[in-house]
């Protein structure tokens, strides 16, 4: 199977919509690989800071994402992320790192460092890809783009929860200011703004489960004759 025929299902949405979970939950169940890309950007920023390069200095931070060292572990419980060999899967989720990573997303050379990286994800026997421009720019060709959406303030109650749970403390009012100057941010970026592709299904998952959505998404691949029945 060429590169070109390996089939790719993208998620794209704003943080909270659910992307993560559901597309780890969709490639598990059918044997995919899994780009998240969210992840290469919050590398990239996490990098940054430790390495003490500023968020403001394009060109070396397109260096830094070329040649980030990164390892995907996939496991049952979840997906562990290593950088330069240290496990860095909960250090990279952090609002801070978020914010940082949506600073890096928007400069021009940055991305340009990592797009084949991504690109080179597509692998048979298929590719979820899970981030905010998969479908509009890394793989425009793709069979099947989904956008998922939900309300700010249901994006917020998710992270408020998922942080209590990973023994974080965090206000949810601040969460929810965050969510939305990250959006105003992502979505008036001039490159690569986060909107639906041309071509994309939209999901509100504001009052869906997880599972409800996963089932979706493999349904439309089925009806597309993209997957085997599952």
């Amino acid at each position: 199977m060429s590169e070109a025929t390996v089939p790719v299902l993208t998620v794209d949405g704003p943080g909270g919509a659910g992307k993560g979970t559901v597309s780890r939950l969709v490639a598990a169940r059918l044997g995919w690989h899994l780009l998240d890309s969210g992840a290469l950007y919050r590398l990239t920023a996490l990098a940054a800071q430790r390495r003490g390069v500023s968020l403001d200095d394009e060109t070396a931070l397109a260096e830094l994402a070329a040649d980030l060292d990164v390892v995907f572990l996939a496991e049952e419980e979840g997906a562990r992320v290593l950088l330069d060999g240290d496990d860095v899967s909960r250090a990279i989720r952090t609002e801070q790192v978020g914010d940082a990573a949506s600073r890096v997303a928007s400069l021009p050379a940055v991305r340009q460092a990592l797009l084949q990286r991504q690109r080179d994800f597509r692998q048979a026997p298929g590719l979820v890809a899970d981030g905010r421009d998969m479908g509009t720019v890394v793989f425009e060709d793709a069979p099947l783009k989904v956008f998922l959406t939900a309300s700010a303030s249901e994006r917020a109650r998710r992270r408020h929860l998922q942080l209590q749970e990973a023994g974080v403390d965090a206000s949810l009012s601040s969460l929810l200011k965050e969510i939305q100057a990250r959006d105003a941010r992502d979505m008036q970026r001039s490159v690569a703004p986060l909107v639906p592709a041309d071509d994309a299904l939209e999901l509100d998952t504001t009052s869906l489960s997880i599972p409800e959505v996963v089932d979706r998404l493999t349904e439309w691949l089925a009806q597309r004759g993209l997957t085997r029945d599952t």
